[in-house]
């Protein structure tokens, strides 16, 4: 498990009840991990945006921030996307029956379900490359 930088952000993985906390831990892994493993990001910053703990590309400018929280009117989760950034219609014409979307800014998730890593590890890649793309002209 990687240590928290952020004492806030310690605090907000603190409160979630534990199952959901395993799941969110879980997918904070993910995200330091494909960062680590995707060409030209860099180290993350991990800060809160909106109270919810978020992934920015601080280092190489290259992606759009990615924020993970529980969902506020049902049980589950989410990873949260830039609404304007248009990655998730790109991750629903990628990947149409693999994950379930929340409007133009989320992947979410049932607390029991499978979560489809090998998709998200590339929904993550895509996000945290999304401004060098854009800027190469490059598409997914």
């Amino acid at each position: 498990m990687r240590r928290f930088v952020d004492a806030r952000v310690a605090a907000v993985f603190k409160d979630y009840p534990p199952g959901l906390r395993a799941r969110l831990m879980a997918l904070r892994e993910l995200v330091f991990d494909t960062a680590a493993g995707t060409s030209g990001v860099g180290r993350l910053d991990e800060t809160l945006k909106w109270g919810q703990p978020s992934y920015l590309t601080a280092e190489s400018g290259s992606g759009t921030t990615v924020r993970l929280d529980c969902l506020k009117t049902r049980d589950g989760y989410a990873v949260y996307f830039h609404c304007q950034s248009g990655l998730v219609d790109q991750f629903r014409t990628i990947y149409p029956d693999t994950f379930a979307y929340e409007g133009k800014r989320a992947i979410v998730f049932e607390t029991g379900a499978r979560v489809p890593v090998r998709a998200l590890r590339h929904c993550l890649a895509l996000a945290f490359t999304h401004h060098a793309r854009k800027k190469s002209g490059k598409a997914a």
